[in-house]
Order: structure tokens, then C-alpha cells, then sequence
């Protein structure tokens, strides 16, 4: 007969420990990663307000009851919204979410750690608020980039060495994670409640990757971050209330996340917590498409270029091919029926015959209007992708990070086109002074679409500066963006 499970407590899990003790205690001294923090605050926010021309995004808003409105709420920007950090932390999340066109984290587990600022952005916010309404100091907006800063790096250094994708998990898991640990730490937890946090959060329930993948993709892959971060927020409040945490949440022997969730592996760790994440973050600047297809979608626009000097078209091409890396093969890799906008954003095909058709590629080319065009599907029966075993290497080079796709495109009288190579995004770190010009513009872009031009000029005042913006309180910034 089996001796019965000792019922001693052990100590808490390492992992567990490893992200209490760097929300708590470890400080950022690098001005490239706040610097950063200040460009992808307001891309974020920035893809936040696109999204809101989009119905689809707009009817999942607002509170569960509606004409809710709590007093020192947290308020949504481009919005009149004024919620439970909860639930503003869903909406903001969602909005950031809603068109895949906010940064990146390409590793063995593939993200958006900018998802976090739902969470992070609704906090801070209703906290200052309170805080100003009981005479407190409010939180200042270098509250929020350091906040951003470690939840970049708690989601980006477990992906680093960790695919939740190859069990079937969603990345989201990694934004609650992250999520619960930095909001603990803005709630004022103590080490042991921010530990029990994120305990909570690996023994919550986890979403299924299922609904980014064919022949399942839809809209949820939209607001899945949006609940995650929300659900990181719900978690760190219940772990305020003194909510007891799991200590071996992770490593218990059948019932632990490891052996439930993770084929009984223990995570793996390439590097420490520090500020690195941040620092090599990922931009999507240039098109709101699926970030392993960005320097496909780039090559696509320069032969777009090409084939209109040779007095081509599309109707004249016989096949492309597109040299790729094993992740773009895995996630976007596509034939068949697109079924919603979901579908086509993660299709490098049809990313790819966008921009040789129009020679642009929009969040609106998604949508069901352009799909319909004959030209689209055609020219995608066209493409194939193979993958290049250097690329998938350099991948994941930690000195290299790179996401290269190369096409060739052969016409139907014989004449190949020089392949076209690209390794580097625009958005990526190697390329970041072309890139933060063009971060800027689609940031005024965006204000554009939502504010009148005094509107916009007070929030690019602040919002340009590191130095005025570190200091403003949240409270006074989130109001910059409030809707008329």
C-alpha cells in the first residue's frame, strides 16, 4: 500500500520567489529601457485608438451593467468611460489587442507584452485617482514605464526558453502572469502576498491556443490579452485581501502546472531579470500584420515597386516563393478558406498578396470588402513557404533576433526576380533610428483619428518628452486622452 502524500507545506516555488523579489526589489537604471517604455506607451495607446473605428472592438466595451460609472474610476482613454480597474483593465487591453499592431516578443513562446498595459495603465490610474480624492500623492507616469518595463521582463525572459505554444497554451498566460506580479506590486503587497499572487495566476485556468490556428481562428485571439491582464488585476486584488497562495504551484507531483500544463518539464531560464526585454522589444510599425510576417510584407512592397517599372502586374506572375523561419511555417503558414479579419492577419499568404496587389497593406485590408477581391485568393494559390534552417537559427540568436523571409517571385514568361531578402523589421532594435521617426508619425496618426488638434497637441507635448512625461501624474495623463 502507497504511504499517503506528506501534507508538509514546502517552501514557495523558485520561480515563484525569482518574480517577487524583482518587482520588489530590483531597480531600473537603464535610460534605453525607460526611453523605450516612453515609445511603446504611446504606440500602445495609439493602436488602442485605432481600434476604436472598429465595431467589432467597440460593442465588447463599457461596463457588464450599462451606464455603470464608478466614482474614481479608472478611465479608458478615447473614450467616457470611467470603470473598476477590473474591467478597464479588460477594455484597455482589449483596444491595445484588437489589431495586432502593438509590440512584440519573438522567442521559444511568441507575445505581446505591451498587453500588459491594460492592467498596469487601469491600476495606476484608479489609484491616483483615489489617492487625489483622499488628499495622497497621486502615481506618476514613471510609476507606469517602470511597471511596464518589469512586466516585459517577466513575460519575455520565460518565453525566451519556454513554448507554451507546443502544449497547446495560449501566450496569454505569460500577460496575467506578468500582470499580477507588477500590479501586486503597485497595490503595496508584501513580498509574501505578491508570491501568493502569482501562484493564483499559474493555478488559474489557462486559455487554449485553439482560436489562433486553423480551422479555429476568430476574434478571440483580439481580447484574449484583454482578459488575461484584467484576470492578472482580479487576481492581485484577491491576493490583497490576504487570499492564500499555493507554494508549489508549479512543481507539485500531478497536480502542480508543471505536470498538468507543461509535459512535467520545469521552465528553463536563459537570463536573470533585468531590463533586457524592454530594450530588444519588438515594433510594429510600418503594418498591422502578424510580426513574423513584417519583413515578408516589407519585400512585398519593394516588388510591388519592381513589377511596376517592368509594366507587371500580379495577373503576370507564376509563383512566389517565400524563404522563412520555422515559427512563420508554424503560425501563419496558410492555404484554404479565410474565414474573418482573425484569419486573414495570420495568414502570410494573404499579407503577402495584399501589398503586391495594392501596394499597401491596412488594418481595413482585412476586412471582408477587400477579401472579396478575386485577385487576393489567386494570387495566394501562388505562394508557397519553405523554411531556410539559418533563418530559424538566427531566430533565436540572442545577438541577432532576427525575423528574415525572402521572396522570389518567377512571371509567366520565364523572368525570375532577384530574391528579395530582408532580416530585420523596421521595428527591431537593429533598425531603431529609422524606426522611432516613423513610431512617432503613426502616433500622431492615430491621435488624429480621435482628438481635434488642440487635443492632440497637449497630449504630443507631454507625451514626447521623457522628462515631463516621467513626472505628470497618471491621473492628469490618461485625462489627455479623454473623449469630448
Amino acid at each position: 500500500m502507497a504511504k499517503p502524500a506528506s501534507n508538509a507545506r514546502p517552501a514557495p516555488d523558485q520561480v515563484l520567489v525569482d518574480i517577487a523579489d524583482y518587482v520588489v526589489h530590483y531597480r531600473i537604471r537603464s535610460a534605453l529601457a525607460y526611453e523605450t517604455a516612453r515609445a511603446c506607451l504611446i504606440d500602445t495607446l495609439g493602436c488602442g485608438l485605432e481600434a476604436l473605428e472598429y465595431p467589432a472592438c467597440t460593442k465588447l466595451l463599457g461596463p457588464v451593467v450599462p451606464g455603470t460609472v464608478v466614482p474614481n474610476g479608472a478611465r479608458v482613454p478615447g473614450t467616457q468611460l470611467q470603470l473598476d480597474p477590473v474591467h478597464a483593465a479588460f477594455n484597455i487591453g482589449t483596444m491595445i489587442r484588437w489589431l495586432d499592431f502593438n509590440d512584440c516578443w519573438l522567442a521559444a513562446e511568441w507575445g505581446h507584452p505591451s498587453d500588459n498595459l491594460g492592467g498596469i495603465l487601469a491600476t495606476a490610474d484608479w489609484l491616483s485617482r483615489n489617492a487625489v480624492a483622499t488628499g495622497r500623492p497621486p502615481l506618476s507616469m514613471k510609476d507606469v514605464l517602470t511597471a511596464m518595463i518589469k512586466a516585459h521582463e517577466i513575460q519575455g525572459c520565460i518565453a525566451l526558453e519556454n513554448s507554451f505554444n507546443k502544449v497547446g497554451l495560449d501566450h496569454v498566460i505569460l500577460v496575467k502572469v506578468a500582470t499580477t506580479a507588477v500590479v501586486a506590486q503597485m497595490l503595496g503587497l508584501p513580498h509574501e502576498e505578491i508570491v501568493n499572487a502569482v501562484s493564483l495566476a499559474f493555478v488559474d485556468g489557462q486559455s487554449l491556443r485553439t482560436y489562433r490556428h486553423a480551422p479555429n481562428t476568430g476574434s478571440r485571439k483580439s481580447w484574449a490579452a484583454g482578459d488575461a491582464t484584467s484576470r492578472g488585476v482580479r487576481l492581485a486584488l484577491i491576493a490583497g485581501t490576504g487570499e492564500a497562495g499555493y507554494s508549489s504551484a508549479l512543481t507539485a507531483p500531478t497536480w502542480g502546472f508543471y505536470d498538468v500544463s507543461f509535459n512535467g518539464q520545469p521552465f528553463r531560464f536563459q537570463r536573470p531579470y533585468g531590463s533586457y526585454v524592454m530594450e530588444n522589444v519588438l515594433f510594429k510599425i510600418s503594418y498591422p500584420a502578424e510580426f513574423h510576417s513584417q519583413t515578408a510584407v516589407e519585400a512585398a512592397m519593394q516588388l510591388h515597386g519592381q513589377l511596376e517599372k517592368l509594366g507587371k502586374t500580379v495577373e503576370d506572375i507564376q509563383k512566389i516563393t517565400i524563404s522563412t523561419h520555422e515559427a512563420c511555417l508554424r503560425i501563419i503558414d496558410k492555404q484554404g478558406p479565410l474565414h474573418n479579419p482573425a484569419d486573414r492577419d495570420h495568414c502570410i499568404q494573404y499579407m503577402v498578396a495584399v501589398p503586391l496587389i495594392f501596394g499597401r497593406l491596412q488594418a481595413t485590408d482585412y476586412e471582408d470588402s477587400v477579401a472579396a477581391d478575386p485577385r487576393i485568393d489567386a494570387l495566394r494559390a501562388k505562394i508557397t513557404c519553405v523554411e531556410n534552417k539559418q533563418y530559424s537559427v538566427d531566430y533565436h540568436d540572442p545577438d541577432k533576433r532576427s525575423i528574415s523571409n525572402a521572396l522570389r517571385v518567377e512571371l509567366k514568361d520565364g523572368t525570375r526576380l532577384k530574391e528579395l531578402k530582408i532580416e530585420y523589421p523596421i521595428g527591431h532594435k537593429r533598425r531603431r533610428k529609422d524606426g522611432m521617426p516613423l513610431l512617432e508619425a503613426k502616433f500622431r496618426a492615430n491621435l488624429a483619428r480621435r482628438f481635434a488638434r488642440k487635443q492632440q497637441d497637449a497630449i504630443l507635448a507631454v507625451s514626447l518628452d521623457q522628462k515631463l512625461l516621467e513626472v505628470m501624474p497618471v491621473n492628469t495623463y490618461v485625462d489627455l486622452y479623454m473623449s469630448c
